[in-house]
């Protein structure tokens, strides 16, 4: 029976267990803080176990995808945070990546 995985901003350097044909979910939370806004790229994997069906992202700096779990492997799913200036406001030159492993049996 295929199941759903949940995964958000604290499930960044986790190891999770998948089944094939299993979705995966990727909801992560953009932040505003001193008129800069932290925004997050859309989810992508670096593997063939997964196929992304869905990704977003949103005016407030999240970023949502969907998975399907296609075969047995490992993968990776990654997204990165950076730095939306606004007026006139200058952005930290920081990167923050987010990295899920998957596992599929």
């Amino acid at each position: 029976m295929a199941e759903r995985v949940a995964l958000t901003n604290a499930d960044n350097g986790r190891t999770v267990a998948a089944h094939t044909g299993d979705d995966i979910e990727v909801t992560l939370t953009g932040s505003r803080e001193n008129g800069l806004t932290y925004s997050w790229s859309i989810p992508v994997s670096d593997s063939t176990v997964l196929h992304r069906t869905a990704g977003r992202k949103s005016p407030t700096g999240g970023a949502t995808a969907r998975f399907r779990v296609v075969k047995d492997g490992i993968a990776a799913i990654s997204a990165a945070k950076h730095c939306r200036s606004g007026g006139g406001r200058l952005c930290p030159l920081v990167v923050t990546p987010w990295k899920v492993r998957v596992e599929v049996k």
